[in-house]
């Protein structure tokens, strides 16, 4: 690791900090405090490149998605969603800009699971993305749930389901829970003994 060892020691952590680390370390920014993630499982990056192909079909030129993308909220702040849809306008750059960004996307993982749902709901409402997507593969079925940021500047649920869903926002976007879900739970099914 490049980064000075004092540094890993740091109980608060500011963008400028972490602009040293190495950049193919896994990490985000939430409120100073700095977390590092293992590589997601397999499974979690199918339903992230699934989300990817889904709103892909219909994108307006003007955004671009990425994946695994960073933003920069502000100086304590560098959350990486699994899927961002973000202004083509400001796709030259990262961390991406807040303002920038007009949907992120969370696939939950064991580690994520609070971050995700709560620490993230904050921050993302915080920098006034207007959409914000969490999708749960760890439920007994994949569950999709879709957040919009309201005039106070708060989320609230929208949609909430596990079924095949046709969504209108940030474009018309098809997502097939089911089909996950039966690909997640063949795939456990298929596992060998020992992973």
């Amino acid at each position: 690791m490049t980064a000075a060892p004092h540094m890993l020691d740091k109980r608060d952590w500011t963008v400028d900090d972490v602009a040293s680390l190495p950049e193919d370390l896994h990490y985000e920014l939430i409120n100073g405090r700095l977390a590092l993630s293992p590589s997601p499982m397999p499974f979690h990056q199918f339903v992230g490149n699934e989300i990817l192909y889904a709103l892909r079909i219909r994108r307006p030129r003007e955004f671009f998605l990425s994946t695994d993308q960073s933003i920069l909220v502000d100086s304590r702040n560098e959350p990486r969603p699994d899927v961002v849809v973000m202004r083509r306008t400001g796709a030259n750059r990262t961390p991406v800009l807040a303002a920038d960004v007009l949907l992120v996307v969370e696939v939950i993982s064991p580690e994520s699971t609070t971050r995700d749902r709560q620490d993230k709901r904050k921050l993302y409402a915080y920098a006034g993305i207007p959409t914000y997507w969490i999708v749960d593969p760890l439920a007994e079925r994949v569950t999709f749930t879709q957040l919009l940021l309201s005039p106070g500047g708060a989320y609230h649920q929208h949609v909430q389901t596990d079924g095949l869903v046709t969504i209108d926002q940030p474009w018309e976007v098809t997502l097939d829970l089911p089909e996950w879900t039966r690909e997640r739970d063949e795939i456990r099914k298929d596992a060998r003994p020992d992973g």
